[in-house]
């Protein structure tokens, strides 16, 4: 496992919190796209075998012991290009799964693994989608920051 600074974790866990702040922000602002596909399964709807609804322990069985652990969330890092938050209910359930992937990651899903096909790109490189799932009970998110290190965000939440 790499090893990070202090100061590398908390820029890398106030990453998350920004992206996971903005697909929330763009869900709030009614930037969803309402059509069949809303009313499906969506295509991504885990993460590594997990799953919105399973419990604390199991993730911790099946994905090791995290870099940050407590009763809401758990951080976990798994190389220097790819982290992943999984945040938990009161009664230690999974209820919103965010990964982050950094520029260079491999395995990055592309928004046609995500949502079945791509969407407009903005001017400036960045994309950001987020469809509503009412019958799979979620939502998921898509969003990827401009620049020559993007950052790729996909996040999936219970509604």
């Amino acid at each position: 496992m790499t090893h990070l600074s202090r100061s590398s974790r908390l820029l890398i866990e106030g990453t998350i919190t920004l992206a996971v702040s903005l697909s929330f922000i763009a869900l709030v602002m009614g930037q969803t796209q309402k059509n069949k596909a809303a009313e499906d399964t969506p295509i991504f709807q885990e993460y590594r075998g997990v799953q919105i609804g399973w419990l604390a322990d199991d993730v911790r069985k099946k994905l090791g012991n995290p870099e940050s652990k407590n009763d809401d969330q758990d951080f976990y890092i798994f190389n220097d290009k790819e982290t992943a938050q999984f945040f938990y209910d009161k009664t230690h359930k999974v209820t919103a799964i965010s990964v982050d992937f950094m520029n260079g990651a491999t395995g990055v899903p592309t928004p046609q693994q995500v949502f079945g096909a791509d969407f407009e790109t903005k001017p400036d490189g960045s994309k950001h989608k987020v469809v509503q799932y009412p019958k799979a009970g979620c939502w998921v998110s898509y969003s990827k920051t401009s620049g020559e290190t993007p950052l790729v965000t996909i996040t999936i939440q219970k509604l």
